[in-house]
């Protein structure tokens, strides 16, 4: 089972809010997913919640962030200017 940290899509209609989940890569955007580990709101000055433990937990498993998910953990992880 290959397993991915990635966004699943939530709230109204042209107004998304993410939630950052560990899924099977083979399961749909929206479907079963094992956990969420935080959430990404583009409307609220890119906000981002990220529970870092779990994250860590699930990367130490072997599990691959997506692109985006990716660029979000950097953007985080980067020293605020």
């Amino acid at each position: 089972m290959s397993v991915r940290i990635r966004l699943a899509r939530h709230g109204r209609r042209k107004q998304p809010v993410y939630r950052i989940v560990v899924a099977d890569s083979r399961s749909p955007r929206n479907g079963r997913f094992l956990e969420v580990i935080g959430s990404y709101n583009p409307q609220n000055n890119d906000e981002v919640r990220l529970d870092s433990g779990k994250l860590d937990a699930w990367v130490e498993k072997g599990a691959q962030p997506s692109e985006t998910v990716h660029r979000l953990i950097r953007k985080i992880s980067r020293p605020q200017s």
